[in-house]
């Protein structure tokens, strides 16, 4: 079993390649993008919930810390998700000036956002939590999405 750092680490991985991807797909065809940008909004918005339902829960629960690094996650979670709609906007619109310059600072964003998680909160997360991280693990590779 993976600690919940690797394992949330490889989800990132998951989400890269996948936006990496759909920017293929949509440099290609815009027209028949839109399977690409579905899978990679599915699974990041996976990836969110797994953090925010389960981890960040967890977490906050466990350390009593509920304005610190998971607060700006989540408040960073939903730019991502803003951003995300945006591209799938600019596919339905035939728009690659659009969904690229949506996609450019989504993916500045998703870089920062995933260094400051796998540097800093999943270590702390790691610290807190590794006791009940087989159990944590579970519930996010069980959850199902809202």
């Amino acid at each position: 079993m993976s600690t919940i750092k690797e394992y949330l680490t490889a989800s990132h991985g998951q989400c890269d390649e996948l936006f990496a991807n759909m920017e293929d797909a949509v440099s290609k065809s815009i027209e028949s993008a839109k399977e690409a940008y579905e899978a990679f909004a599915k699974e990041t918005e996976r990836h969110f919930q797994m953090e925010e339902r389960v981890m960040f829960f967890e977490f906050e629960q466990k350390t009593g810390m509920t304005q610190g690094p998971t607060a700006v996650m989540r408040h960073e979670h939903v730019q991502m998700r803003n951003l995300t709609q945006e591209m799938g906007k600019a596919i339905d619109a035939k728009d690659k000036d659009k969904f690229f310059g949506n996609s450019e600072t989504l993916m500045i964003l998703m870089q920062q956002h995933n260094m400051k998680e796998e540097q800093m909160l999943y270590t702390m997360a790691q610290q807190h939590l590794s006791a009940d991280s087989d159990r944590i693990v579970d519930m996010m590779q069980s959850m199902i999405v809202q």
